[in-house]
């Protein structure tokens, strides 16, 4: 298992495209509408565009600077998304991995234009009493990127308005992880509102979760 700081390694690499499938077998993605990327020095390193995960190999991964200051490097472009995942790297320094995807009960409720409330406890594993959504805007602008910081400043995920859900990892498996409860959360929530009216939980109720789920789960190092 890769700790971070992450280098630009071909073991990096292909951890990347490992999370990719990883995803994909989990039913948290479908085809190749999610991409994942990872914090790598002063880099960072992010899946292409539009071609199926099974057909990766570690050199094709493009890399970008972090900085924002020169081209893309790699022989395919980088995901269409690359810019909210550099966007997020730069505002959490202590993050090192972004993960997207279009979870299906995510995206149903990021149609409707919905966050999630605190309907269950575990919704503090994503830094409050909410899962936000941030504005529409175009794939891959921008636009997009701004909408999903200033959502997220707070938060480690957070859902995209017609579009999705991102989250960001302290590791690449711990970002995984999170996407994957994400998704939990939302089915569960869609699910309680066919069977009656969820009964949300107190922002004290939540402030007490906060504190008792700050080194829950996968642990960072």
């Amino acid at each position: 298992m890769l700790k971070p700081p992450y280098d630009d390694t071909p073991d990096l690499r292909q951890a990347i495209i490992d999370a990719c499938l990883e995803m994909n077998r989990r039913g948290i993605n479908q085809g190749t509408s999610g991409n994942i990327s990872a914090r790598a020095g002063n880099r960072m390193v992010i899946t292409p565009s539009g071609i199926p995960y099974d057909r990766l190999t570690p050199d094709m991964l493009a890399s970008l600077p972090l900085d924002g200051d020169g081209p893309a490097e790699g022989p395919y472009p980088p995901s269409t998304e690359w810019q909210f995942h550099l966007a997020l790297l730069k505002a959490k320094p202590e993050m090192h991995a972004v993960v997207h995807a279009h979870p299906v009960h995510c995206t149903a409720l990021s149609i409707n234009r919905e966050e999630i409330p605190a309907c269950h406890y575990m919704i503090a594993l994503f830094g409050g009493n909410t899962v936000p959504l941030a504005d529409y805007a175009l794939f891959g602008s921008d636009r997009l990127a701004e909408a999903v910081v200033e959502v997220m400043t707070e938060r480690s995920g957070c859902l995209m308005a017609n579009h999705g859900a991102v989250v960001t990892g302290e590791t690449l498996e711990k970002g995984l992880w999170r996407l994957e409860e994400l998704e939990v959360l939302a089915r569960a929530y869609i699910l309680s509102r066919t069977i009656g009216t969820p009964h949300i939980l107190s922002a004290g109720e939540i402030d007490e979760v906060l504190g008792a789920v700050a080194n829950y789960g996968i642990k960072s190092a």
